[in-house]
């Protein structure tokens, strides 16, 4: 092989699972199965190498000042990508250039914002799985935030979902193979994850407390080295990124450790069912409570109001502060809107900080970074006179920078070009031996006319001219009718038709001077670039508090924007147990029905009398808009925001549960029913007294009666001592009605509805009491189905309306009441009758053995008695 391709394949081989990027000139090359991959998914050409063997290396390339968008395409594709970098100057080395790999891209350590979601968060998991427990670690390289937490006790596996559920890690590396926790694996896949399993040589507990205690230090809590599992994950994922990114990762600073009594438990079931961060249907921002919410002015704010919508608290000191803080601004209009003008105008610092930490930031990152830091006095000074805790306290820690500022203001021009080699990034004043350089180079064609001026009045030819090519630099160019003229000081360089081209010495000095000016002025400037850049760099913990704190203003900004404009209140916080609701709304539909009425309902739950809310109503009336609308507004409170009513009282809930519709998993072969089934079970496994749940409907997926049944033992067990959980349960069981009176706790509600007719109108409006009516033939009229289904559906429905009356009376001893078959109709006998002649006419007895014809006849008598 030839000496570049015994190279390539020498730092291949340490990089056998990425995609190599070869920097070749202005080209990164890609070489074999890397280039067949790479030209696939990219659409490039592929094209061929001689290597030194018989075939052809394949081959594709990018250039590397665009490689940025195709790096972004292949890391969007799960591929993991190794930049390989020429570390020596070509024009200087001797031999073959040096080649290192200086970073490895990944799905979870993206740093470069044109590749990133700017209002989500890019999370890497490490996940440390043993018998007792489960260490999980996220990590946001772009913004520096590392949160770890540990799960123990039962059913670790449905936890561990729940918490990937709420970060969505773009990659995760476990200790274990998958198959140790398969249905964790199958999740993380399915949405898109890429998984590394079998890493337990990172997961080394002596190695992991000593990486760990050597990064973060003091700013470690007492007691957190200890916890086996909690330091695995943290000092395996330390690992990673050391190993990955080839560069200091000491602008980490802080690691946030949190346990389930920090935050609201919601599982994924609950996050999807109440569209907190997107819809089911279209997985679209729009159309989701945080959608609702976001009117936030920057990037970071967006993410932190992501965040907060995930995290619900349940430390009610916590949620009033925040209540506090956006009270004042809801209160203070023009202090609302003079910050919100101010924010506008901040850029992604948590983003831009990384990027200048890692060295990757240009001269306009930079001035991003002076063009926020300006606008921080005027926001300190709004501040100034604030009076909630939380505003008080982002007015005291507020740095506004002003080293930062002045530094970049004076080194940095302020429309910099975006390459950092080229030179025209430092401003004029800045540094003297810059100014020197630049004037000698703008200078250039002054100097040029200087010398043509000085030669035509030495010599007298009226024709010379000084022109410059790359091939001779700088000449003389002498007409041939002058050529008499030419001094013997000029050598002679071209003949050309009808001219000659000349040199002198003079000229080739101040051509020397010129020219090496060029290159020296861009490495100078280059030089004084990383400067001011490792200057903002050493600066990052400041500038990662501001940004912090910015992005809390933000949110509280954007909360009190949205509670003045939609006309929110602020709820009650309190630790009793009763959530109690006047005129809520349901903060996402409201917003789609601006040209409508939105009716606003009441709720009333405690853990004692009104525990389980039984709510029966015609289909497509709201009920899941009723449901799903209570638990927003218990979410929203415990955010700390404003809810949708005329007043709200809440008591803290610990958990929150929803069972709203579903459809089949035909990928796990699970069925609808099926499906239900488990995310009941979750429900009853794990709801605490404290709990909120939502059942919608439960037992449709199966047989009237089999589901009737469930239905019934679900809202015993829910109700009783045993979980006693406040709950909303909707059914069109009416069945259920009656134990309003046999069970504590359970209450009777329906949605009202008026019927004219054939026609029925919703009037949303929840009432005490029950409804023994669903209204489905005239629901299904609306829908628009055939007059002749309808008018059929009407005839079956009145014939087993009069059997069941029959089994009544005949339960009661009135026989005279039978259902009679009559113009067409088929009694409840026929149709028996009818579906046991077709189970004979199916039957084979040629095949059928004793014990099955036994079976048979046993089934039938039991089924047909």
């Amino acid at each position: 092989m030839t000496p570049m391709m015994e190279q390539y394949f020498e730092i291949k081989n340490q990089y056998k699972d990425f995609l190599v990027f070869y920097r070749l000139g202005d080209f990164y090359e890609m070489f074999f199965d890397d280039a067949i991959t790479a030209s696939r998914v990219l659409e490039l050409t592929l094209t061929g190498r001689d290597c030194g063997e018989a075939e052809r290396a394949p081959m594709c390339g990018v250039p590397y000042h665009s490689a940025e968008g195709y790096i972004g395409k292949l890391i969007e594709k799960g591929f993991k990508v190794a930049i390989c970098e020429q570390v020596e100057d070509p024009a200087t080395a001797k031999g073959l250039v040096r080649r290192e790999v200086i970073r490895v891209i990944t799905p979870g350590t993206v740093i470069e914002s044109s590749l990133l979601p700017e209002q989500k968060n890019n999370y890497i998991c490490s996940i440390y799985l043993s018998e007792m427990s489960f260490g999980l670690c996220f990590a946001d390289v772009s913004t520096a935030q590392v949160h770890a937490t540990v799960i123990d006790g039962d059913r670790m596996d449905e936890h561990l979902i729940n918490e990937l559920g709420t970060y969505m890690p773009r990659e995760v590396i476990a200790n274990l193979s998958q198959k140790k926790f398969a249905s964790a694996a199958e999740y993380i896949t399915s949405h898109g994850g890429l998984l590394t399993d079998n890493q337990s040589s990172r997961f080394d507990y002596s190695a992991c407390a000593a990486h760990v205690s050597a990064h973060f230090g003091d700013n470690l809590k007492e007691g957190i080295i200890e916890n086996k599992s909690l330091i695995c994950a943290v000092g395996a994922l330390l690992n990673y990124l050391t190993e990955t990114q080839k560069n200091d990762l000491s602008y980490i600073k802080e690691l946030l450790v949190y346990d389930e009594g920090q935050y609201l438990e919601l599982d994924v079931n609950t996050r999807r069912n109440l569209e907190l961060t997107e819809t089911m249907r279209t997985k679209e921002k729009k159309g989701s409570l945080l959608w609702v919410l976001d009117k936030t002015k920057t990037a970071s704010g967006a993410r932190m109001l992501r965040r907060w919508v995930e995290h619900p608290l349940l430390a009610p000191e916590k949620i009033i502060r925040r209540q506090n803080a956006i009270e004042e601004l809801y209160g203070t209009f023009m202090m609302r809107e003079e910050i919100g003008e101010l924010l506008s105008h901040v850029l992604d610092l948590e983003r831009l900080i990384t990027k200048i930490v890692y060295g990757t930031a240009n001269a306009k990152d930079l001035r991003a970074v002076w063009s926020t830091v300006t606008v921080l006095p005027e926001i300190k000074a709004i501040l100034q006179d604030a009076q909630s805790d939380e505003l008080r306290r982002i007015y005291a820690e507020l740095d506004c920078l002003e080293d930062i500022c002045n530094g970049i203001g004076a080194g940095i021009k302020e429309d910099p070009p975006f390459t950092v080699r080229e030179g025209d990034m430092i401003a004029d004043g800045y540094d003297a031996e810059v100014d020197r350089l630049r004037s000698i180079m703008n200078n250039g064609k002054e100097w040029v006319d200087r010398v043509a001026a000085e030669e035509k009045e030495r010599t007298g030819i009226k024709t010379l001219k000084v022109s410059y090519n790359k091939v001779f630099g700088y000449y003389i160019e002498v007409s041939k009718s002058f050529m008499n003229m030419v001094p013997d000081t000029y050598i002679r360089k071209q003949t050309l038709a009808n001219c000659e081209r000349y040199i002198t010495s003079e000229l080739k000095d101040m051509e020397s001077t010129i020219l090496g000016a060029k290159d020296k002025l861009c490495a100078l400037e280059y030089e004084i670039f990383n400067r001011i850049r490792s200057f903002v760099a050493d600066r990052s913990e400041r500038v990662q508090h501001t940004a912090a704190l910015l992005s809390e203003l933000d949110v509280y900004c954007s909360l009190a924007a949205v509670a003045s404009r939609y006309q929110y209140v602020r709820p009650e916080i309190t630790a009793t147990d009763v959530i109690d609701i006047r005129d809520g709304r349901h903060p996402v539909v409201e917003r789609f029905v601006k040209d409508l009425y939105f009716v606003p309902n009441d709720v009333y739950l405690n853990t004692k009398d009104d525990r389980l809310m039984l709510i029966t109503g015609p289909n497509m009336a709201g009920k899941s808009t009723y449901m799903r609308q209570v638990a927003l507004i218990v979410l929203l409170a415990q955010i700390g925001s404003f809810v949708p009513a005329s007043s709200a009282s809440i008591g803290i809930v610990d958990k929150m549960f929803t069972r709203v519709g579903a459809s089949d998993d035909l990928a796990s072969g699970q069925s609808t029913f099926m499906l239900e089934m488990n995310e009941v079970a979750y429900i009853l496994r794990n709801a605490t007294k404290k709990s909120l749940i939502i059942y919608d409907e439960v037992g449709r997926g199966t047989s009237t009666f089999d589901g009737m049944s469930i239905a019934r033992a679900i809202v015993e067990y829910t109700a009783s001592r045993k979980i006693g959980a406040r709950t909303l349960f909707a059914t069109h069981y009416h069945e259920l009605t009656s134990m309003e009176g046999e069970y504590d706790g359970v209450v009777n509600y329906h949605i009202a509805a008026k019927k004219r007719g054939d026609t029925i109108t919703f009037l949303r409006k929840i009432v005490k009491g029950s409804t023994d009516d669903s209204y489905g033939i005239e629901v299904a009229k609306l829908a628009g189905l055939p007059n002749e289904v309808i008018k059929r559906a009407k005839e079956v429905l009145s014939m087993v309306e009069a059997s069941s009356k029959a089994v009544r009376d005949a339960v009661d001893g009135d026989t005279t009441a039978a259902p009679k078959a009559d113009d067409g109709l088929l009694s409840i006998d026929d149709m028996m009758n009818e579906q046991l002649i077709e189970e004979l006419r199916q039957v084979d007895l040629n095949t059928l053995s004793p014990f099955e014809c036994m079976s048979l006849m046993f089934e039938w008598k039991k089924r047909y008695r």
